[in-house]
């Protein structure tokens, strides 16, 4: 399987923008430039995306783990956070909270650890520092944070 995206880039690297597209169209033309990078500005930016992508596919997978150990998660919200220093990205700080029925809370760290190691993000992100806070709860008080 592959997947495509396509970067559409004018102009020069601080006052130029760019443009976003993915194969299935969910991210359509959305902009990104210096200022959604490195400053406050409100557009997408790499970074953001690459968190999404971890986060996603980190929760997808401490899924199958639980699954595969016989539990069925009822909701896993996972947040991940890219640091990027000096131009470079550093690390991706994933906090997980999962409510998972008959699944005892000092046996859940060895899950979220297994996914952590073994998702397809964390392993492409494999030089940099990932770290995690997962917490199994019994209920979710807050809604989720909104993408």
């Amino acid at each position: 399987m592959k997947r495509t995206a396509t970067a559409n880039w004018k102009g020069s690297g601080k006052e130029g923008s760019g443009k976003l597209l993915t194969q299935s169209g969910v991210i359509k033309n959305k902009s990104y430039d210096y200022r959604s990078r490195f400053e406050d500005g409100s557009y997408t930016n790499p970074e953001e995306l690459i968190a999404a992508a971890h986060a996603g596919c980190y929760a997808m997978k401490l899924s199958f783990v639980l699954g595969a150990a016989g539990y069925t998660p009822s909701r896993i919200e996972a947040k991940c956070t890219v640091t990027l220093e000096a131009g470079v990205i550093t690390g991706s700080h994933i906090e997980v909270r999962a409510k998972v029925p008959k699944l005892k809370a000092k046996d859940f760290p060895q899950y979220a650890e297994d996914a952590k190691a073994n998702c397809p993000v964390s392993k492409a992100l494999g030089a940099i520092s990932i770290t995690l806070d997962a917490q199994q709860v019994k209920t979710f008080k807050a809604k989720p944070e909104q993408a």
